[in-house]
């Protein structure tokens, strides 16, 4: 239980690094990033596999770049979901979700040295 508390905070700081380094996503408090964090988690553990699934051919071809499409449109649904936070167009979202990539493979790290 603890250890899940622990992902779900790091996941929360996370959203908010990514929205404070990009101009165009905005998280309203801390609450919003809270609900946020379980938004995308959630969706990864449904949605992303499914996606991941029906569009193999297409990212095979792109040699898996086309997972960073599938990530920004997990991020969009978020944003069209969640109120207070705003993710304003795709490339946008796809930003967020490297930086948040980034941010949360980080935040992890330093955690659990």
């Amino acid at each position: 239980m603890t250890h899940l508390l622990v992902s779900w905070i790091i996941m929360t700081a996370s959203v908010l690094v990514a929205a404070y380094v990009l101009p165009g996503v905005r998280v309203g408090s801390f609450g919003s990033a809270l609900v946020v964090a379980i938004a995308i988690g959630v969706l990864n553990a449904v949605l992303r596999p499914v996606l991941i699934i029906l569009t193999l051919p297409l990212t095979i071809l792109t040699l898996g770049l086309f997972i960073l499409v599938i990530n920004a449109i997990i991020v969009m649904i978020v944003g069209s979901i969640v109120k207070g936070f705003e993710v304003k167009g795709f490339f946008t979202a796809v930003l967020f979700s490297v930086i948040l990539s980034i941010a949360h493979w980080i935040l992890q790290n330093v955690i659990h040295a």
